[in-house]
């Protein structure tokens, strides 16, 4: 195991120890998350590795190729409040535009050397971590984005996508427009350069609010596989 990777896990393992949320500081419930289309290639075939570091596949000793992000953030409820035992599911194309699905287009170009999929479970703090690549755009019809998808207790309680921040394809891609202004800023995060780096590491943190009703779990489930819509 690389020594990056090895004290990437333990950073993650060690995280719960930390407090990320005080209760009472926020005096107004926060804003949803808005929800976003599931798109078609969520993996119908999951990888052999499925941590939450997609840089670099169980002990191989090449990583994938793109700008190396920590991308972390708090699952949290509408009074602030962590929320503990969500699985955090993310998945995205790799530098050349390829998810890991086996209908993906071009797929004879995926970088094997991307997980392309990960979880991560969140403890007390609420928070979950990641390390992956800066998304891309996928074949020029859709911004740079990663999908996102929160389950609690067997349930999707929540689907959604994450951009770059004052990307300017952000402006002529659906999804993000429809979402409307007010939400465009809750979808969207600046991509920072990692403070002592030497490689041009890069941190973004996404913070994720979620409210659940029998009607959230009506809307999510099902939708794993459709093969309808943008992506």
């Amino acid at each position: 195991m690389s020594v990056n990777r090895r004290r990437f896990l333990y950073q993650s393992a060690a995280l719960g120890a930390a407090v990320f949320v005080t209760p009472g500081v926020f005096a107004e419930q926060l804003t949803l998350t808005p929800r976003q289309t599931e798109g078609p290639f969520y993996p119908d075939k999951m990888p052999l590795d499925v941590d939450n570091d997609l840089v670099i596949i169980n002990d191989a000793i090449t990583p994938a190729v793109g700008e190396i992000t920590h991308l972390t953030g708090r699952v949290l409820d509408v009074n602030a409040n962590p929320v503990k035992n969500a699985i955090v599911e993310i998945w995205q194309v790799d530098r050349n535009g390829v998810y890991i699905h086996t209908e993906a287009p071009r797929r004879n170009r995926r970088d094997t050397n991307f997980q392309g999929f990960g979880r991560f479970e969140t403890g007390s703090t609420g928070e979950y971590r990641f390390r992956t690549i800066k998304p891309v755009r996928y074949r020029g019809s859709r911004t740079a984005h990663i999908h996102f998808a929160i389950n609690k207790n067997g349930h999707r309680i929540l689907t959604s996508q994450m951009y770059v921040k004052d990307n300017p394809d952000n402006e002529w891609d659906s999804i993000f427009r429809n979402t409307g202004r007010a939400s465009h800023d809750l979808l969207s995060v600046p991509f920072k350069p990692l403070p002592g780096s030497e490689v041009g590491e890069l941190t973004a943190n996404f913070d994720i609010v979620i409210g659940e009703t029998p009607e959230d779990r009506g809307n999510d489930r099902g939708r794993r596989g459709r093969r309808r819509g943008w992506w």
